[in-house]
């Protein structure tokens, strides 16, 4: 059955509804050196809320601040519809120590810019963007408890942190009565499956509904690249950095053609495949898409109309799997299957 962008889904153990794909906007300007003009963003913008979106991401840095602005600017007169998620913790001012990190000064000073810059009084979900291993973990959810308290964020999330340090702090916050997280925003694609690992099945199990960032892996998986020229993806685009990442390798481009040979079967485009696939794992919310033209986002937003035969998922997985490392292989394996279990059956709980 296809999806809409209407058809919300509620983000992880809390009420709060949001589209099944989030519009990603570190695409709102050009000051990196790639992106979209203001008049291009406004489309993009309107393209998504129009169709029925209402799920918005940004960060207190992207574009140097322009995302935010452009952002504050087009959802004027229709804030109370849309779910703006932000985040902090990325050094605003080179520098100034404080401007930057997870601790409480940082958390404070960037959420008031953060409103600032997106004219508005509160924030509906603020992720803390990057870990950094300084700050205790009691400082940082306290702050985001008293913002909380304050009326200027409703929920809070994690971004790009440990799964110990992630579930830890939610076993704090359910002690003490602190706001709990709700979301964990992640790289997780085709070619970055390591979230399987811990990350994923911790949020499932502790109520954080996962965000997908990059779920195309940086333009790997919608067709710009070939194994005979893999490193020229069209002109003006994010794709253009991967070579530099290291992302372009045998096992990387493989994934990729499989992903173009599924799509070309399932009459839809790769980008629609690769999406499409992120949007069946369970524990995945709404993954973000940061299109840089209109005709980009309209593609992606065909994804949720991708129906997969179980052969083309058995295809994706094959050429996508990853170890799950000690214990999970351990765990899984037929010796200790046989001493914890032998001969009985029991199911599992869902």
């Amino acid at each position: 059955m296809s999806l809409t962008l209407d058809t919300y889904r509620l983000l992880g153990r809390s009420g709060l509804r949001v589209s099944p794909l989030a519009l990603g906007t570190a695409t709102f300007g050009t000051e990196w050196g790639w992106g979209a003009e203001k008049d291009e963003a406004r489309k993009l913008f309107d393209t998504y809320v129009e169709r029925g979106g209402n799920f918005v991401d940004t960060a207190n840095t992207y574009t140097d601040g322009s995302s935010e602005r452009l952002l504050g600017e087009f959802a004027r007169g229709r804030r109370e519809r849309l779910v703006l998620a932000t985040k902090y913790s990325t050094l605003r001012r080179p520098g100034d120590p404080n401007s930057g990190g997870p601790h409480r000064k940082s958390l404070f000073a960037s959420v008031e810019a953060s409103l600032r810059q997106l004219g508005t009084d509160y924030v509906d979900l603020l992720y803390l963007h990057v870990w950094d291993f300084t700050t205790p973990v009691e400082e940082i959810l306290r702050g985001l408890d008293d913002l909380v308290r304050q009326g200027k964020v409703l929920y809070v999330a994690m971004s790009n942190a440990p799964a110990w340090e992630v579930s830890r702090m939610q076993a704090i916050a359910d002690l003490r009565g602190w706001a709990p997280l709700v979301a964990l925003q992640i790289e997780y694609n085709l070619v970055n499956r390591a979230g399987e690992r811990d990350l994923i099945p911790m949020a499932r199990a502790l109520g954080l509904g996962v965000i997908p960032y990059s779920p195309l892996a940086g333009g790997l998986l919608t067709g710009k690249y070939r194994r005979a020229d893999p490193a020229a993806p069209e002109p003006g685009t994010r794709a253009g950095f991967n070579a530099g990442l290291g992302m372009v390798t045998e096992r990387n481009l493989a994934i990729a053609e499989v992903v173009t040979e599924v799509a070309a079967e399932l009459d839809c485009t790769p980008a629609q495949a690769g999406l499409a696939w992120t949007l069946r794992n369970p524990a995945v919310t709404a993954p973000i898409v940061g299109a840089r033209t209109p005709a980009q986002l309209e593609d992606n937003l065909g994804a949720l109309e991708v129906a997969f035969t179980a052969a083309h998922l058995a295809r994706l997985e094959e050429v996508s799997a990853i170890e799950l490392g000690y214990p999970h292989d351990v765990l899984a394996g037929d010796h200790l299957r046989k001493v914890t279990r032998g001969d009985l059956v029991i199911e599992a709980r869902r």
